[in-house]
């Protein structure tokens, strides 16, 4: 049995249709990264899969639980680490989690052993420290733990790694490999981040203006825009490159869009040369030559016509 399962979940604020007829299963113990730029409908989806934001039609259900009809023993499956986390700034970190930890049901020593066992994800000199005094990243990593006090079956992390330095990000991505390996948690997690998703997800669903346009495991999504991509970039003159591009054996297929030309081809090394040669033949100047292997980028790129534009940190 599928452990998330949405079926043509749909949300509209008026005449803005923010997820359009998605479906989604999740199977127990997979992370599933929700991969699309700003106002893509990733959290809108997170809202509705948490019972937080009710759809506009459709179904979805949380271990069986059907979201409609059993939000409350669907939050106590569940832990949710969004965006923009409520925090009260009058409190400590360590009170913070032990509320959490309280209104769940949990005994204080149940708390307790579970603040120790989240506190790798917490700077200990700050614990204690009001809330109010932490940084963004401490916010973030704050609002984890508190998810995780519980022990929930399946985790949303609504762009988890937002405002975190790089040390940061890193604790985060594996203290999400840790749940995810020796808990057998399962992970939904939304961002923005093509190396995150490449370096967390087992499978990717890539949303864009509210619908999925690719899923699947990151490997295979990158691979069906094929083995390498050389990425031309000229002074205009786009048809006289294609026809150029067109003529040579190395070259598989050629994709042009708006900024660049890409020729997919099964060796990139042995590309590259011919490449240049036949553009230079034919008068093109070339402002950027690059060879790379595919990225979720390019996948993005090969389903929607537009680059995913995200702030790498």
């Amino acid at each position: 049995m599928n452990l998330i399962r949405a079926s043509a979940l749909t949300r509209r604020f008026g005449d803005n249709t923010a997820v359009d007829s998605v479906d989604i299963s999740v199977e127990p113990a997979e992370i599933y990264g929700f991969l699309g730029p700003n106002g893509a409908g990733k959290s809108t989806m997170v809202r509705m899969l948490c019972t937080l934001l009710q759809p506009t039609s459709g179904t979805a259900t949380i271990d069986g639980l059907d979201i409609l009809k059993n939000p409350g023993p669907v939050r106590l499956k569940i832990g949710v680490a969004l965006q923009d986390a409520s925090l009260d700034p009058k409190m400590t970190g360590r009170e913070l989690v032990t509320t959490q930890g309280r209104l769940f049901g949990l005994r204080p020593g149940e708390i307790r052993r579970r603040i120790e066992e989240l506190a790798p994800l917490l700077d200990m000199t700050a614990f204690d420290d009001l809330v109010g005094t932490y940084s963004g990243g401490m916010r973030r990593r704050l609002d984890l733990a508190a998810s995780l006090v519980h022990n929930p079956t399946v985790l949303f992390l609504d762009e988890p790694t937002t405002g975190l330095d790089p040390p940061g990000r890193l604790l985060v991505w594996e203290e999400i490999r840790r749940l995810n390996r020796e808990l057998g948690m399962t992970v939904f997690l939304t961002t923005q981040y093509l190396d995150e998703a490449d370096e967390l997800a087992d499978r990717v669903g890539i949303i864009d203006h509210g619908r999925i346009v690719a899923e699947g495991p990151p490997s295979e999504l990158k691979r069906s825009v094929g083995n390498d991509v050389v990425v031309i970039r000229t002074n205009g003159r786009r048809d006289e490159v294609e026809a150029a591009l067109t003529e040579l054996d190395v070259v598989d297929r050629v994709d042009s869009f708006d900024h660049e030309i890409r020729a997919v081809t099964g060796n990139g090394a042995r590309a590259l040369s011919p490449i240049a040669v036949a553009l230079d033949q034919a008068g093109i100047a070339v402002s950027e030559l690059a060879l790379r292997t595919p990225t979720l980028d390019d996948v993005f790129l090969e389903v929607t016509g537009s680059h995913l534009e995200s702030e790498e940190p």
